[in-house]
């Protein structure tokens, strides 16, 4: 599953479905994902009809909710019973590799793993601050950033989200349930589209011959 139902209020427009060397940005996430998956879902933003599944690649194509947890849940709803392993991913997350895919995946072959998420090391000082003003300094060890895709045991990710809980990632979801979650080393590149400059990063790092797959 593919999660582009954002509406881009940081980047100033949405950014999933700009143009990343001539293909939407979401295309080159769907491209990655279906290095390992059978099929693929996307969701998207309610108003997006002027693209199709066919355009970014995707098998079909669902409308999200007004939170992530909501968007997410309404791709599980499209995504077959007998689907084993469920993978979320970003849209916004253009540059993950074939071989985070594969990880992710990989690791849930691990006896008593149920989900698997790819994570950077914090490198920068973490501070706490209010109005201005620094509260404290957090300690980072053990800190890490965390990225998509995230890849689930489909009966867990399933029976996290019948909670109906919210939370920035689905891993969350799981923690909540006090399931086993493992890590995989991140990717420097698998950086998240939050600002317009991060769209000029990527087309530098993708270089004018790649296409998408």
């Amino acid at each position: 599953m593919v999660v582009a139902g954002g509406t881009g209020s940081r980047f100033g427009s949405q950014k999933q479905f700009l143009s990343l060397h001539g293909k939407p940005v979401v295309a080159w996430s769907v491209a990655a994902a279906r290095t390992v998956a059978d099929g693929i879902v996307v969701v998207v933003p309610g108003g997006s009809a002027s693209l199709t599944g066919e355009d970014v690649g995707a098998d079909l194509m669902v409308t999200g909710g007004p939170t992530r947890s909501h968007s997410v849940r309404a791709g599980l709803a499209a995504v077959p019973a007998e689907a084993s392993v469920i993978i979320v991913h970003d849209a916004a997350r253009p540059l993950a590799s074939a071989a985070l895919f594969a990880s992710v995946v990989e690791a849930l072959t691990e006896d008593g793993v149920e989900g698997a998420i790819p994570v950077l090391p914090l490198t920068d000082t973490v501070k706490r601050a209010a109005d201005g003003r620094v509260s404290s300094t957090v300690d980072r060890e053990g800190m890490v950033s965390v990225q998509t895709p995230q890849a689930f045991v489909a009966a867990t990710l399933r029976a996290a989200h019948a909670e109906g809980g919210e939370a920035s990632d689905d891993a969350g979801l799981l923690e909540a349930l006090g399931a086993t979650v493992r890590t995989v080393p991140g990717e420097l590149q698998n950086f998240k589209l939050t600002h317009p400059g991060d769209l000029v990063m990527a087309q530098a790092l993708v270089g004018q011959d790649r296409e998408p797959g």
